[in-house]
């Protein structure tokens, strides 16, 4: 009789090292995490399909114990190709057109012995951070109910969360990997755009090239990350996909001890953080103070301009005409609706709210004016140059300041539903990172105090505009839900952005034993 209870608990180095030397099977495994994995889908509502293709897979995985990730259950979301199976992306016109063949991901997966078990859900069109569709409904928070498990591989962060997985593949255009990890408590990596193959991953709008996407792991812990980017990254991957730069994993980076000089920051200017967000990274910084860390204060550059013009107008040059025509005919989702509503307004009206509001809401004002995308493809080159500009920037910065890491916020804690389609300005501080196309993590390292809810109270925001009062809403009645804080580095440096998340884990580990 397997224990079933058991093999669920244990971590994933745990769980290989028996896998391997045999004292547990692939298949009482797989049994195991889909008894688990069904009974959290019931409470979270979390996953679209089991993919039995699995069973399948039980009968070849045998042979190798070599391999990696021999055995281990992975749940991989919705977007990402797996043969005969639907991306519908949440979107009605997209269902029935199962994939012809499984992503680059999927197949080097199943090379290094993993078992892609189960799709997780997603919202409508991804471009939101809350978890609904019309097609799947509502994924709700691991440890709250009445919170969303945020988005958009909301699906990932709350079966992990909850327990039924305990390895998972996401993607992340503005945070999409790392505000699920934080709202669901797990931990999460948003590579540099290019290191993992994006081939059989379906974005709503192909050929945005501003605001980049990237494929990440999601995970209880962080050498979990760090085992399945060892995993991924190896010859199989860089033969199929001859785009992404042969860069096999550095372990001896990632196990380095050496002292970091480490940035941080507690407000990055433009969005004020949530007391619990602020709480995080000031914990943090003490704890990799004491362990002998150097940590400089970090500003970041012009972002009032950065958001809505190269954020805000990069991900939107079409006006949102690519996203508009793809939920033509079709449900929109509450979730979607308020930013639905704003998209579908003309131009010329857009221009003229912006202008109206420009003097009492300058950053409502520029956000809605960012909304009309870019004029020509002049404009658009322009704005293509910007991007490199502000990223040459922003290194130089860095530089200057000598840091090797960044510690930053995240956003945090979990929403109240219906609150991200109205709250899109806090996305600051997650996007920057994909706009910039550097590595960031982010670890879970606390949880909502009483303390943090009644200082929410005093909330005033960087504007005390209707924004900063939506995010106020947004994020109370939070106690008891995780906070966690984001790790940043330069591009092509996962290794060294892993090794900051593992002293993070690390230390805030033993701060409360």
């Amino acid at each position: 009789m397997t224990d079933s209870a058991f093999i669920v608990d244990l971590s994933l180095s745990e769980l290989t090292k028996k896998l391997k030397e045999g004292s547990l099977s692939p298949e009482d495994v797989l049994y195991s995490y889909m008894e688990k994995t069904l009974a959290v889908n019931k409470k979270l509502n979390c996953c679209t399909e089991i993919l039995l293709e699995s069973l399948d897979q039980l009968k070849t995985v045998g042979s190798n114990k070599e391999c990696l990730l021999y055995g281990v259950p992975v749940s991989i979301k919705e977007n990402v190709a797996f043969k005969n199976h639907d991306c519908s992306c949440g979107v009605v016109i997209n269902l029935d057109q199962p994939a012809d063949k499984d992503s680059v991901l999927v197949q080097v997966l199943k090379k290094q012995g993993a078992i892609p078990f189960v799709k997780t859900n997603l919202p409508q069109a991804l471009l939101s951070y809350d978890c609904s569709n019309p097609i799947y409904g509502q994924t709700v928070n691991p440890h709250n109910p009445q919170k969303t498990s945020g988005g958009s591989s909301g699906g990932e962060g709350a079966l992990i969360g909850g327990g039924g997985s305990l390895l998972g593949i996401g993607t992340d255009i503005g945070g999409s990997i790392r505000i699920p990890a934080s709202f669901c408590g797990i931990c999460g990596i948003k590579p540099t755009a290019g290191r993992l193959s994006l081939q059989g991953l379906h974005p709503i709008c192909r050929g945005q090239k501003s605001v980049l996407s990237s494929p990440g792991p999601m995970a209880r812990d962080v050498d979990s990350l760090a085992l399945c980017m060892q995993a991924l990254l190896c010859d199989h991957m860089f033969s199929l996909d001859p785009t992404v730069p042969p860069l096999p994993f550095n372990m001896e980076i990632y196990r380095s001890s050496k002292p970091l000089r480490i940035g941080y920051l507690e407000n990055d200017g433009y969005s004020q953080p949530s007391p619990s967000m602020a709480r995080g990274v000031r914990e943090v910084k003490a704890l990799l103070e004491q362990a002998g860390h150097t940590l400089v204060p970090y500003h970041l550059l012009n972002m009032n301009e950065i958001v809505p013009e190269l954020l805000g107008r990069g991900v939107f040059a079409d006006g949102a005409a690519t996203l508009l025509q793809k939920l033509k005919g079709g449900p929109v989702d509450p979730c979607l609706k308020p930013q639905i509503f704003s998209y579908n307004l003309p131009k010329w009206l857009k221009k003229i709210i912006s202008f109206l509001l420009k003097p009492v809401f300058p950053r409502a004002s520029a956000n809605i004016g960012a909304l009309c995308g870019v004029r020509s493809v002049p404009d658009l080159w322009k704005q293509h140059a910007a991007v490199e500009d502000y990223i040459h920037e922003t290194i130089a910065h860095w530089r200057s300041c000598n840091i090797d890491v960044l510690l930053c916020p995240v956003i945090g804690p979990a929403y109240n539903f219906l609150y991200c389609g109205k709250v899109a300005t806090v996305l600051s501080y997650t996007m920057l990172y994909n706009l910039l196309n550097f590595p960031a993590g982010v670890v879970t390292v606390s949880t909502v105090t009483a303390e943090d809810e009644e200082e929410l109270k005093h909330y005033k925001g960087c504007y005390q505009d209707m924004i900063d009062n939506l995010f106020k809403e947004a994020v109370s009645g939070g106690e008891g839900l995780p906070v966690a804080v984001q790790c940043v580095a330069l591009p092509w440096q996962e290794e060294l952005c892993l090794r900051f998340m593992k002293e993070v884990e690390q230390l805030v580990k033993q701060s409360k034993m």
